[in-house]
């Protein structure tokens, strides 16, 4: 769409937000950008930002016939779509597209889109550092921290973009169409947002709706959700599995990655190349080499990346040992399902601090798979009660309660004895005690590194 005689509403000033208004002071007639804030500062927000002079910015409610000049509304993924101004936007027909949408409608290059409710952050990362092995220009951007729409403007015919791809994110593309994209699992997780599971999964499985019949789909066997959606179609789909044999697929045997396809079985790796642990990774390798594979990346570049590869910022990361306690920040375990593989991951008694940010989330599985490995559970934030009440009727009684992060340190640094772990892993999101999960991870190692032997 050729947007150049178009006056265009940016919904945010985060992040998301402020990158999608710049590029939109390149392409679009006329740039707004508004915030329901009605008390943000201004002065502060446009010294923070002074490429944004042109930009008109808009505090509080936006009036049905304000609205009304607007061409397109871009919302940033933290808007959530049945907001009433939203809501307006959608009774005037208004075009409505996220900042992924933007960016691809403005950028230029083949994008490979990686969503699922665990493991994205982890499998762009690596699949973006296996690239660069084989491609000149790879942009790795999306829900990973750095918004598309702040490199869309560099993007030439040759660029491979891979984006992590959130739910909040593809509520809102249109013509969005990645050349090889993978859904890694489906598990319950921001029902606050999407209310019931069907909508979750629909939007999860819209990565692939713009796909053609050339394209590349990567899905999970174990998933059934997935294994059913893979039948529906058309394109290609490559499956992967780390519990059962495939007649056609990746798969995980005792020590090694294969590949069964064209009636051969090739190795891929064994796991003890690798320098990250547990089943849950081994999925996430199986995708990428999925992906790789299928955008033309040699199978040596992609072992060689593979073995390279070392686990992400706050998922499941060794910070340090005191007194024989080994620390481990898992910030990035924000629902239950990701808290589990990180439970599942540890080798040794531990003493795990959890919880968060209410996104309405159950925590029977979660408190199941402690199974004997979990000494002492210390509880934060808003959910402490809620987790507390769900581990009492799973007859886990050991649980504490702290006001902070640094004083569920404290604890269980207390706890712990030599030889035991100690595992932020919380469950739950971040908000209202930080400004994201990683913010947390930071204070948590921070922390840690500053205990005394």
């Amino acid at each position: 769409m050729d947007i150049s005689n178009k006056t265009v509403l940016v919904v945010g000033t985060g992040k998301s937000g402020v990158a999608a208004a710049k590029l939109l002071l390149h392409h679009a007639k006329k740039v707004y950008i508004q915030d329901g804030n009605e008390a943000l500062d201004v002065a502060a927000f446009r010294s923070k930002n002074p490429e944004l002079t042109p930009v008109e910015l808009i505090l509080g409610d936006v009036s049905e016939d304000m609205l009304k000049s607007f061409d397109i509304a871009v919302l940033s993924p933290g808007v959530p779509l049945d907001i009433p101004l939203v809501e307006k936007m959608k009774t005037l027909s208004m075009t409505i597209w996220g900042e992924i949408e933007l960016a691809y409608v403005l950028g230029k290059g083949h994008v490979v889109a990686i969503t699922g409710t665990n493991g994205k952050t982890t499998t762009t990362t690596m699949v973006g550092q296996i690239m660069a092995r084989h491609f000149a220009h790879v942009a790795v951007v999306g829900n990973i921290g750095i918004p598309y729409t702040s490199v869309a403007e560099e993007t030439t015919d040759d660029t491979v973009v891979v984006a992590e791809i959130s739910s909040f994110q593809l509520e809102t593309i249109d013509t969005f169409a990645p050349k090889a994209a993978a859904i890694l699992n489906i598990t319950p997780d921001h029902l606050n947002r999407h209310h019931t599971m069907a909508n979750y999964i629909a939007a999860k499985e819209s990565i692939v709706k713009n796909q053609t019949r050339d394209d590349l789909c990567v899905l999970n066997y174990n998933d059934e959700v997935l294994r059913a959606f893979g039948r529906t179609l058309e394109q290609k789909v490559v499956l992967f599995s780390s519990t059962e044999t495939l007649d056609a697929g990746l798969y995980l045997q005792e020590n090694e990655i294969l590949w069964a396809r064209n009636g051969k079985t090739e190795h891929i790796i064994s796991v003890e190349e690798l320098n990250i642990l547990g089943a849950h990774n081994y999925e996430n390798v199986m995708a990428a080499v999925a992906l790789c594979d299928g955008m033309g990346v040699p199978m040596e570049t992609i072992r060689e990346g593979l073995r390279a590869f070392h686990a992400v910022e706050h998922r499941i990361e060794f910070v340090c040992k005191k007194n024989d306690i080994a620390f481990y920040n898992d910030s990035k375990g924000t629902n239950p399902d990701a808290a589990i593989k990180g439970i599942c991951a540890m080798n040794r008694r531990t003493v795990l601090i959890g919880g968060g940010y209410d996104k309405e989330s159950v925590y029977d599985e979660w408190i199941d798979s402690f199974d004997g490995k979990v000494k002492q559970l210390v509880l934060i934030g808003q959910t402490a009660k809620k987790i507390a009440v769900c581990a009492d009727a799973h007859d886990f009684h050991d649980y504490v309660f702290a006001d902070s992060l640094e004083e569920a340190i404290d604890i269980a640094y207390e706890t712990a004895e030599p030889g035991e772990a100690v595992l932020l892993s919380p469950a739950c999101a971040s908000w209202g005690m930080f400004d994201n999960y990683e913010q947390r991870g930071d204070i948590f190692k921070a922390y840690v590194r500053n205990l005394k032997e």
